[in-house]
Formats: C-alpha cells, sequence, structure tokens
C-alpha cells in the first residue's frame, strides 16, 4: 500500500478541525488517582471551538476519575486517521451547565442525559497535547497542540 504524501502542520490542523466539529464521538481514557485500573469508553462529545464537552454517569468508573484527576485522554477518529487529545477536565453539573450547551449536546449528540434517571456529570475537556496523523510518514511533526497552544497559525 502507497500512503500519499504526508499533510503540512497547516493541513492537519484544517484537518483535525474538521474532525473536532464534525464528529461526534470519542474514545475516552481516564485512570484513577493512584494510576490502577485504567478505563476506555466511548462517548458523544461536542465541540465548542475551544473544549470538548461530554457526558457520563458521575458514579461510573470514568465520572470518577475524572472528579478525582481532572484529566482524561481522547482518542477520535479511525486508526488511520487519528487525532489524540491530553485535556485537563473539569466537571459540570447539569444545572450549572448552561442550558444553550446542553441544548447543542443533546441536538448534536441525540442523548440528553438530563432526562435521564441516572445522575450524569457533564465534562469539559481544555485540550493542553493534540497530535494528528494519517499513516507512518505523518509520525514526524504529529504534534499541532502543546502546553494548550497551537504550534501551527494555519
Amino acid at each position: 500500500m502507497t500512503s500519499p504524501p504526508a499533510r503540512s502542520a497547516g493541513q492537519r490542523k484544517k484537518d483535525t478541525l474538521h474532525r473536532l466539529e464534525s464528529d461526534v464521538d470519542a474514545w475516552v481514557a481516564t485512570a484513577g488517582p493512584d494510576g490502577a485500573t485504567p478505563y476506555l469508553v466511548p462517548l458523544s462529545f461536542v465541540w465548542d471551538g475551544a473544549t470538548l464537552l461530554f457526558a457520563t454517569p458521575a458514579d461510573s468508573p470514568t465520572g470518577r476519575n475524572l472528579v478525582a484527576t481532572g484529566r482524561a485522554r481522547l482518542g477520535i477518529g479511525p486508526t488511520r486517521d487519528v487525532v489524540l487529545v491530553d485535556g485537563t477536565v473539569r466537571a459540570v453539573t447539569p444545572e450549572d451547565l448552561p442550558e444553550e450547551d446542553a441544548e447543542v449536546f443533546a441536538g448534536k449528540t441525540g442523548f440528553d442525559p438530563r432526562r435521564l434517571a441516572t445522575r450524569y456529570l457533564y465534562f469539559r475537556v481544555l485540550p493542553q497535547r493534540i497530535q494528528a496523523w494519517r499513516e507512518e510518514n505523518e509520525l514526524r511533526g504529529r504534534e499541532l497542540m502543546r502546553d494548550g497552544r497551537w504550534l501551527s497559525a494555519d
């Protein structure tokens, strides 16, 4: 299989932003504060241009880990066009989430945790590091964001 030419940093950023805006689901990885059992779950998300918003039961292992550590790693897209996001996380109760944000989340994902009997929390992920690549020829230069700042102005 012949790989297409590696994309420029600017094109990768553009493609990454498109994926964040158009994709609905991500794999969310967490671990407890003791570093024990890691958890990996698929969750729906919304990108607002600066943060990703998702929801999970407050008492689930993922919910507890997010509250305890304030950190997560997200995998978005297929393995041959992946975006990895390492970010800091802030829990938001349904009561504290602006109504407009909750409506946008429900509209895009088709899922409204406010309507469920199980207590959910929303979580805002502020990206600190973003990597994106398709094939081996894009491993070099895969880091697009570091310390919460885009490395390419494009």
